[in-house]
């Protein structure tokens, strides 16, 4: 039996049943009629976990695992009376075994036999108890092991995780809930809980996280001067047994809860807020490795935030360099145009020789002025687009003009190329054709009953005076001004 409890040892992670299978195995052994094996808090001087051998639950209620004796030490009890590691209620036992659950030099527990009903525990006894004991300590130790690295991967994959979520694009009060959110689930708090800085010189909660009420929780305010908030304005984490109590909590939520976890969320020596992880009143405290998981998961979490943070400015740089862009064109192609008919109509006025001369003219500047008129449509057309990376290619920027007309068309124009478009078409015959398309997009959008456009991008064609070129196409199914039938424009530059 001892040597199937010995090689049992680390077969299994699940620690439980190890356990229970060696203190019945120690109560079994050496006849004992009780045995216990406590397992103590690694950061707290109580019993985590309790294994019993031959008491009801009753008993195991009313068990006392402390002894007079110190700590960590072999003891035999001879005189009558209860001893401890038997329950209270059940007749005076005469002798009792006691020893440390130890890896190396730290303690995890005991194991406790007691009430051996043919006399006193003999010294074989007290070394099949040592070798158990010693088996326990191997196993807590290795499911110990096992558990802090299973919590080190869910922190590491939750930070991973935020710090993925927060650079797609969230505002920031998005960013903030994925913080608060996820940290509360990794920790096992009742509310996840993001705190900043106020004006006045305190911290206000702005976000919460909970599975519970958050009535009266968003809003609450820290006041300056308060012990909690000096710690955390110079970058400390505050770690707290019991909300409720603790003198340097101040707010009226702080009754709802119990250990808490307060750590300041800074990047670069710039404080972005705080993260607070209340747990319910009586719900076990943290441990040091939960502390020090939380406050790594903290960095990260304020590191991606700044980057986050850093990525919407450069989106918004982009709209106005887009913008820039825009403002450019209009002055390009709408001001000079305009002028020009200007001057036109000036020139009409003054030297007009005759009544079919001026009207010659006047004509030519309707025609001028309604071209303008469809340049301003295709730069407000042009302005109504999401902003986005410029591409690089010119099959990229097609495709970019298309995509931002599908939001104003209602459906996404056809798209084809032939040839190696992208390395044929330079900078300006690229630049021409691409205005050509907004205007022809434009168009097509102000004409009744247009369901479907095709766009055809070829290189190379030959020219009329012979040259290599590239040939645009943009067909519509709307009714034409003239006769109704489909529009289809094309234009042609040399490359």
């Amino acid at each position: 039996m001892l040597l199937e409890a010995v090689l049992n040892v680390g077969s299994d992670l699940e620690l439980g049943s190890t356990l229970q299978q060696i203190v019945d195995t120690a109560a079994a052994l050496t006849g004992a009629r009780h045995g216990a094996l406590g397992v103590l808090d690694p950061d707290r001087d109580r019993i985590e976990g309790l294994y019993t051998a031959g008491m009801t639950e009753a008993e195991r209620r009313h068990l006392d695992l402390f002894p007079d004796e110190p700590a960590g030490r072999p003891a035999t009890l001879t005189r009558p009376g209860r001893s401890p590691g038997s329950p209270s209620g059940c007749p005076p036992v005469r002798s009792f075994l006691r020893a440390p659950i130890r890896v190396r030099t730290e303690v995890f527990g005991h194991l406790y036999l007691a009430g051996k009903p043919s006399g006193p525990f003999t010294d074989t006894d007290l070394a099949l108890l040592r070798v158990l004991a010693a088996q326990a300590g191997i196993a807590i130790g290795n499911a110990r092991l096992y558990e802090t690295a299973r919590q080190r991967e869910r922190w590491i994959a939750g930070a991973a995780a935020v710090t993925t979520a927060l650079l797609t694009g969230t505002d920031a009060a998005d960013a903030l809930m994925t913080v608060a959110e996820r940290a509360r689930a990794l920790a096992g708090a009742s509310a996840g809980v993001i705190l900043q800085p106020t004006e006045e010189g305190g911290m206000e909660i702005v976000t919460a996280s909970t599975q519970d009420d958050p009535a009266g929780i968003v809003g609450t305010v820290i006041e300056p001067g308060s012990a909690v908030l000096v710690q955390l304005l110079g970058g400390e984490p505050v770690f707290i047994d019991d909300s409720a109590t603790d003198p340097r909590m101040t707010t009226a939520v702080r009754s709802r809860f119990g250990p808490s976890m307060m750590l300041p969320l800074q990047s670069g020596g710039r404080l972005i807020g705080t993260l607070a992880l209340p747990r319910r009143r009586g719900e076990r405290p943290y441990t040091d490795l939960d502390r020090l998981l939380a406050t790594q998961f903290a960095s990260q979490a304020a590191l991606a935030l700044v980057l986050a943070d850093a990525q919407a400015d450069r989106e918004q740089l982009a709209v106005y360099e887009d913008r820039d862009r825009i403002a450019r064109d209009l002055h390009d192609l709408v001001v000079q145009r305009l002028f020009a008919t200007e001057m036109m109509l000036e020139s009409t006025r003054r030297r007009a020789a005759s009544e079919a001369e001026a009207g010659e003219l006047l004509g030519r500047a309707v025609d001028e002025l309604d071209s303008t008129i469809q340049e301003v449509r295709t730069a407000i057309f042009a302005l109504q687009q999401p902003p986005a990376e410029a591409p690089s290619t010119f099959r990229g920027r097609v495709l970019r003009e298309t995509g931002g007309a599908a939001a104003l068309l209602g459906f996404p124009p056809s798209v084809q190329f032939t040839g190696a478009v992208d390395a044929l078409v330079g900078a300006e015959p690229g630049k021409e054709l691409l205005a050509a398309l907004r205007g022809a997009l434009a168009a097509a959008h102000r004409r009744p009953g247009v369901s479907a456009i095709e766009v055809e991008v070829e290189a190379p064609v030959r020219l009329p005076d012979g040259r290599s070129g590239v040939r645009l196409v943009v067909a519509d199914d709307g009714r034409g001004d003239d006769d109704g039938r489909p529009t289809t424009v094309t234009w042609q530059a040399p490359i």
